[in-house]
């Protein structure tokens, strides 16, 4: 199931929320929200679902040990057996076949290892519990007593398949003690419908149109096809994350729970440094908090450090060899930036140093997109004219100007621009009223969810791409 999906839309919402708000008590609430949780995952992952269950009963379980022998040998002994077991979890089902492929190759043996299809989410809620065990090892929260609040957290809906990563601490206390406001409501079906409109009208559109001027045979693409093929797909993958960081945002707000912004237009940094402080912002704090920090940070050791940390940033998005390029391209850049590249961007002019981390970002996203290392490099080749191709072509022409209206909508969906005009036409940024908040903005999301649910019933193309992590 999906949030973008019709039947999401049309009845597990309306439902969860209905049976939600019909019931005042908290413990029912919060069991609504769990079975909910478990229907909404097993409903794509059957199976599956007793992994998480078994996940969260290991950490709760865990996590009551540490805290229980918190200052002795004990608890670092179990913090490091808590870690292992999630890790090893994770990598049997994400990375044991790459693995065994990987050594077949180089040793000439023949490992054969039980393929499981990859459970939805796997990435993502192992991270929470390794997180939350960690954070009570810390004496930063107490052990949760409760097995049935502790699977509340990771089954979450909102942010269980695709995040952002929430940690136990930032919603530990609303667990018990949230309020629900319409404030809050109303601002979280704001929050959603703008996430579903980046998700369905945008983010589907600019996929779909990528991957035709893109296509499968680069024989024949040329530079303009090459640029315009992966502008589209940064554009694409940009508003389906973050239209998905949204929805979660705005599903957490109607239920009382308040999560932290995932991204923070991140196509408007003037360095690779910044866009990464602003990009899939719950990834990158876990990151830096649990492995770089631990590991010295910026005390010593630092390029060892920012090694393993976008080595395991690369391979965490996927267990194939473009994500370990994709990760040490950016901790090339990121080392370059570090040592000298920094001083130079702050003193030049911010056009140029954002027009630099653009082009770098972009660049970045062809690694991404393609399982095949050297098809990347051929794509690359293409764009910086390495590889004799037209400039132009008279079908890339034909997408372009096909497609004029959604690139320029999309680009400025990257941009604080819309809440700008926004608050220019409320009002709500000078003293002269404007047309009144409680008016537009309904108005607004009406005209976003009509035309969603009216692209949703035409689209077959609709993926989530964070869902295969």
């Amino acid at each position: 199931m999906v949030f973008s999906g019709l039947f999401f839309l049309c009845v597990f919402l309306p439902v969860t929320l209905g049976l939600y708000y019909a019931v005042k008590n908290r413990t029912y609430r919060n069991w609504i929200l769990v079975i909910a949780s478990l229907f909404f995952y097993a409903w794509g992952e059957p199976v599956w679902v007793s992994l998480l269950v078994i996940s969260t009963l290991f950490n709760f379980l865990f996590a009551l040990v540490i805290e229980k022998n918190r200052g002795r040998w004990k608890s670092k002994a179990v913090l490091v057996s808590a870690v292992a077991v999630n890790l090893l979890i994770l990598g049997y089902f994400k990375y044991s076949g790459f693995i065994a492929d990987n050594l077949n190759n180089l040793l000439g043996t023949n490992i054969e290892i039980y393929r499981f299809g990859l459970p939805v989410g796997i990435s993502f809620y192992t991270f929470k519990t390794i997180s939350y065990v960690a954070d009570v090892y810390r004496g930063e929260v107490r052990a949760q007593r409760s097995f049935f609040k502790s699977l509340l957290y990771v089954s979450m809906f909102h942010h269980l398949v695709a995040g952002p990563i929430v940690r136990y601490r930032d919603i530990s206390d609303a667990i018990d003690n949230r309020v629900e406001t319409s404030e809050d409501f109303n601002y979280g079906v704001s929050r959603f419908i703008t996430g579903l409109g980046k998700k369905i009208l945008l983010a589907n559109t600019a996929g779909n149109v990528a991957s035709m001027v893109m296509g499968n045979d680069y024989s024949r693409l040329p530079v303009t096809g090459a640029w315009l093929g992966i502008l589209l797909y940064s554009l694409q993958i940009y508003l389906d994350f973050s239209g998905y960081s949204d929805m979660a945002i705005g599903l957490g707000s109607m239920f009382g729970f308040h999560y932290r912004e995932n991204f923070n237009y991140p196509y408007i940094s003037k360095s690779v440094t910044e866009f990464w402080r602003r990009w899939h912002i719950s990834l990158s704090s876990f990151f830096r908090d649990y492995v770089y920090i631990p590991l010295g940070g910026n005390r010593k050791h630092q390029i060892i450090n920012l090694f393993i940390v976008w080595s395991l940033t690369g391979l965490w998005h996927g267990a194939s060899w473009n994500f370990v390029f994709w990760g040490m391209y950016y901790f090339i850049l990121l080392v370059i930036e570090k040592t000298f590249l920094l001083r130079i961007l702050e003193k030049m002019p911010a056009f140029f140093s954002r027009i630099y981390s653009l082009v770098a970002v972009i660049t970045g996203w062809v690694f991404f997109c393609h399982t095949d290392i050297s098809q990347a490099l051929t794509y690359i080749g293409i764009m910086f004219g390495v590889i004799s191709r037209p400039l132009n072509s008279p079908e890339v022409s034909i997408h372009f100007l096909n497609n004029v209206v959604l690139i320029i909508v999309s680009v400025l969906a990257c941009t604080p621009v819309a809440p700008w005009i926004y608050g220019k036409i409320t009002g709500r940024d000078r003293e002269r009223k404007g047309i009144p908040d409680f008016l537009l903005r309904p108005a607004i999301n009406i005209f976003i969810l009509v035309l969603s649910i009216i692209f949703l019933v035409g689209q077959s193309y609709s993926p989530f791409l964070y869902f295969k992590f």
